[in-house]
């Protein structure tokens, strides 16, 4: 009895070896697709600022819009807030305007303000800021995050991750080209996509 228990033992043994190395057919998920949207929106949205006033998009039509998703606790975000800085005051007098989104809690973002001294807008919300993001088509995975709305309030692009200086230049390059009538708003959506 041993010796057969032993001999079963062993043949099952076996078999599960063997059944392991056979190969299973595993589908892979499909690639990441670029941020990018479906149909063409008008994004619109009411949010507070620093001081509890209520702010709405529309306030800035006739510039064009960077909305910058930030929290203090995002260290990229952090990086990249001196850029922005320098690049509003650099473009504010041709039509760009940045916009600060903080998704984080109003103490921290008014402590953190005071260190940063913004020299553009920031406005405050948690969820209802993502909904904002979310609200473009766009699946909101992480931060820092920046959609570009252009002068007449359309949707135009994203980036998702840190901006660099190369970006903010294509951001000019590309918004410019807009302006004088060179490329339609399909073909910025189309080179936005390449960022």
């Amino acid at each position: 009895m041993l010796i057969f228990a032993t001999a079963l033992f062993a043949l099952m043994a076996g078999a599960l070896f063997y059944a392991a190395r056979i190969p299973v057919e595993v589908q892979a998920p499909p690639p990441p697709q670029p941020a990018q949207l479906e149909a063409v929106t008008r994004p619109t949205f009411t949010l507070p600022d620093m001081d509890g006033v209520t702010r709405e998009l529309s306030e800035w039509d006739g510039k064009h819009r960077m909305l910058n998703f930030w929290a203090t606790w995002c260290a990229p975000c952090r990086r990249e807030i001196p850029l922005l800085k320098e690049f509003q005051a650099q473009h504010e007098e041709n039509g760009f305007q940045v916009l600060g989104i903080a998704v984080d809690y109003p103490e921290q973002v008014a402590s953190y303000a005071e260190e940063a001294q913004f020299n553009y807008p920031i406005l405050l919300g948690q969820q209802d800021a993502m909904a904002v993001a979310e609200s473009s088509g766009i699946e909101f995975i992480g931060m820092p995050f920046t959609m570009f709305v252009a002068k007449d309030g359309e949707y135009v692009g994203a980036y998702i991750g840190e901006l660099h200086q190369s970006h903010l230049d294509d951001v000019v390059r590309i918004l410019t080209l807009l302006d004088n009538g060179e490329i339609n708003k399909e073909e910025a959506r189309g080179a936005f996509d390449l960022l």
